[in-house]
């Protein structure tokens, strides 16, 4: 097939024009143009008591929903099923730097040109169907998949979950990581709403795992009148730790004295513990042996994600972006052990919930660098920092001495001024959205060293910002 625009670039362009919106939400359009490709992933159900049953040859589809935890969550499904020895493909979205992050064939970015085949397909298939850039890149990176040859399929929803492009396909498992607040415009107000738009994953006669310790009732009540398996933290899985090691137990399965998830922080146990719980609720189809899970859990890598990078000051990357985050962020800032300064660059959207991630923060922070972000979308260096000065003068039940705010153009402007003032016993935390961890990971891993430092030097400015 060939391909009307010569690069993955062209075709990007070309989705950013179709569509006005970035965001709409619905399934007739990207429904209509999936069934004009005629390409199948996963097996339909046909009802309840087909749930289970499996096309001959086709993948296992994990659908794995949330407000915050499905990165990690797809991450250790796809190392525990490729220690396993099995062929695995995960579309995740938003991508960090590079858009070939948004599909990964066994461990491995595809290449920029293996795209461009499906974006035509999806080209040519829409007819004169307005398709949104997610929409679009959705079916060309689920067609990719669907003609890998794959044994397993992990789809990320992008937004909720009920009428989000990846939820077309019938998953055979579907993954709930936490309920929070977030999206509200489109989602709901409250837990419930939103637990009732993730819900939409679940397809009768199937087994969907929820992660979340709290679950919404609107979450269990569609389950049972869906008819479909529902596994519950608490009850259906679980996991016990102390320092050394953990161990998880679900239904008729076990693992004890397992090293922890190479993953850090606070809920990555509640993570593995749905991991585990969908592997067993699919072990008919994918048996993996123990030793399977536990290097896959020991060798998980996910950018972005708590990555706390060598050097000094110790520099950590988080791509926390609402407040549920921001409080699981201030967890595992509290449990790293003593940094006599912790500075931090954020940029974050203009839609997000910011005061309640500063307020998270706050009793932590020496210094903020606020930058400006490359997207329409971004709340500017400036409103941030103008609300951190704002909430800094609000009293509390204690005192804080006020942190420095300082604004910058964007955000390796921001870590080069976080890096002159800090000591190499500091640490550095870069966090609020993925194009704020995206703009300093431009140009590889930045290698800080603290200016005073013999021998040390400043990491390089990147060339543009990260999209997506």
């Amino acid at each position: 097939m060939t391909s009307r625009h010569a690069t993955l670039a062209d075709w990007l362009a070309h989705c950013e024009r179709l569509h006005t919106a970035q965001i709409e939400l619905g399934l007739e359009r990207v429904t209509s143009v999936w069934q004009r490709m005629g390409i199948t992933l996963g097996t339909p159900v046909v009802d309840a008591a087909a749930g289970q049953e499996a096309a001959d040859g086709a993948p296992v589809v994990f659908t794995v929903a949330g407000t915050n935890g499905k990165g990690s969550t797809c991450a250790m499904l796809e190392g525990i099923l490729m220690s396993a020895g099995y062929r695995t493909g995960v579309y995740g979205s938003p991508h960090l730097v590079h858009f070939e992050e948004r599909c990964r064939i066994n461990g491995t970015p595809a290449k920029a040109d293996e795209f461009l085949p499906h974006f035509e397909a999806v080209e040519q298939a829409r007819g004169d169907m307005p398709l949104t850039y997610f929409e679009f890149t959705t079916l060309a990176i689920m067609r990719l998949m669907a003609q890998a040859g794959l044994d397993a399929v992990i789809l990320e929803v992008g937004l909720g979950g009920r009428l989000d492009a990846v939820n077309i396909i019938d998953a055979d498992c579907a993954v709930i990581t936490s309920i929070d607040l977030d999206h509200m415009e489109f989602l709901g107000p409250d837990r419930e709403a939103i637990g009732s738009e993730k819900a939409g994953i679940m397809r009768a006669g199937r087994p969907v795992v929820v992660s979340d310790p709290k679950v919404p009732g609107s979450v269990v009540a569609h389950a049972e009148s869906l008819g479909a398996d529902l596994w519950l933290f608490g009850r259906d899985h679980n996991y016990a730790g102390d320092r050394q090691q953990w161990s998880w137990g679900g239904r008729n399965k076990r693992f004890n004295g397992m090293a922890y998830p190479s993953l850090r922080g606070a809920n990555q146990l509640l993570n593995a513990s749905g991991v585990l719980a969908a592997l067993e609720a699919v072990r008919n189809r994918l048996p993996v042996p123990a030793q399977a899970v536990r290097t896959g859990l020991a060798t998980v890598e996910l950018p972005g994600r708590f990555q706390i990078v060598p050097g000094q000051p110790t520099l950590i990357l988080d791509v926390a972006h609402n407040p549920h985050a921001a409080a699981t962020l201030a967890v595992n800032l509290d449990q790293m052990g003593f940094f006599p300064r912790t500075h931090v660059v954020w940029g974050a959207m203009a839609d997000k919930d910011m005061a309640g991630m500063v307020e998270k923060l706050l009793p932590l922070v020496d210094a903020w660098h606020c930058c400006d972000l490359p997207t329409p979308r971004a709340a500017s260096a400036q409103q941030l920092a103008d609300l951190v000065r704002a909430l800094q003068a609000q009293p509390g039940p204690v005192t804080l001495p006020k942190a420095a705010v300082n604004t910058h153009p964007d955000p390796m402007a921001a870590l080069h001024a976080a890096l002159a003032g800090a000591d190499p016993a500091d640490r550095i935390l870069v966090f609020g959205s993925f194009f704020t961890v995206g703009g300093v990971l431009h140009e590889g891993l930045p290698r800080l060293n603290a200016p005073h430092m013999p021998g040390s030097t400043p990491p390089n400015t990147p060339s543009s910002a990260p999209a997506g």
